[in-house]
């Protein structure tokens, strides 16, 4: 049977979510497909996500934020505390530790998991004299990170992810953001600046995020871990509405997936200048990325991922389309537990080690 527990939110803008309110989320998410789209398209003006090409030096202000939380402490409660699931996070997560404080506020990156092409990354947000952090009207409201919000990779290539809120206690002196990023380049080899500028609630009436943490945090860290995925696919193909389909690779670890593929037919913009997107231009795109990706676990269950928060970008031209898709998975999900990913209806067994 499929099962859509890997289902998690995301949203435009860096709209961020408690834990409350993310399967409304994900409601809200899906009736707005048509429009909320969650794809970094490589055509000047049609970016929809946050991109991030940074090649200049960036200024540091970082400190210190007590005692170093283990990768293992910040990400068990999250994506996973069972046995297999934090062998992994101590294998592949990394503590970070870096910080900036403004207004008696400080935001902390704790830690950081991943692959080559994806990452998680877990920050805390605290009042530094221990009272309540967030005012009482923005207990319970969505929270926002306007703008950056969040962190940015310095790399030569495409980058985009989502975020969400965390909240264990409206009334308590900290809060958890959990950011993801997927790329189109390798990423656990770099470094990150991270920059908040307020910390928002969202206002439904007016339409409008309204800060309730006023402030600006900047800061740069490291982003090394280890890559523990695998790569499969070597040019399979699938035919899917009258066009075909080129399987060019799959790397898929505990934590992540990303499957590349091309068509053999280029996708038509019309360029507009706004860089709106029309409902035709839309229903095309849908053809290039309406493409079933399951994954089988060895106990049967399937999860069909393509319905699960997926990412990615779209680049036509010469003729064909170039397809990335990429979803950093809400829950750690050991190797040996995998059994086989199937694209387009073409199945790969997944190795074990």
């Amino acid at each position: 049977m499929r099962d859509n527990q890997f289902e998690y939110a995301s949203a435009m803008e860096r709209l961020s979510y408690t834990t409350e309110q993310k399967a409304e989320l994900a409601r809200r998410v899906s009736q707005a497909a048509g429009t909320q789209r969650k794809v970094h398209r490589r055509i000047p003006g049609r970016a929809v996500l946050v991109a991030a090409a940074l090649t200049a030096a960036l200024a540091v202000t970082a400190g210190a934020s007590g005692v170093l939380k283990s990768a293992v402490e910040v990400f068990s409660p999250i994506f996973g505390g069972s046995a297999a699931q934090t062998e992994i996070i101590d294998q592949i997560g990394y503590p970070i530790g870096a910080s900036a404080t403004d207004n008696g506020v400080t935001i902390t990156a704790d830690a950081i998991l991943g692959d080559a092409y994806n990452a998680a990354i877990v920050f805390t947000i605290s009042r530094d004299d221990g009272t309540a952090l967030l005012p009482e009207e923005a207990r319970g409201a969505m929270l926002t990170a306007p703008g950056i919000g969040g962190a940015d990779l310095n790399i030569q290539g495409g980058c985009h992810g989502s975020s969400y809120f965390l909240v264990e206690d409206p009334a308590g002196s900290s809060i958890q953001m959990v950011q993801t990023l997927s790329s189109d380049v390798p990423i656990n080899d770099c470094t990150a600046t991270a920059e908040f500028d307020n910390i928002c609630r969202w206002d439904e009436e007016s339409g409008e995020s309204v800060p309730v943490l006023e402030g600006h945090w900047k800061f740069r860290f490291d982003v090394q871990y280890e890559d523990a995925s695998r790569t499969l696919g070597s040019g399979e193909t699938f035919t899917q509405d009258g066009m075909t389909f080129t399987i060019d690779s799959i790397q898929i670890s505990s934590v992540a997936v990303k499957v590349n593929y091309t068509v053999d037919e280029e996708l038509q913009w019309s360029q507009a200048e706004n860089g709106q997107v029309s409902q035709e231009e839309t229903e095309q795109e849908r053809r290039f990325e309406n493409v079933e990706i399951l994954l089988t676990l060895t106990d049967g269950t399937v999860l069909d991922l393509a319905e699960s928060g997926f990412g990615g970008s779209v680049a036509p031209g010469d003729g064909v389309t170039v397809c990335s898709r990429d979803m950093v998975f809400s829950q750690i999900i050991p190797m040996e537990d995998m059994a086989s990913i199937s694209v387009g209806g073409v199945t790969f067994p997944i190795p074990q080690a």
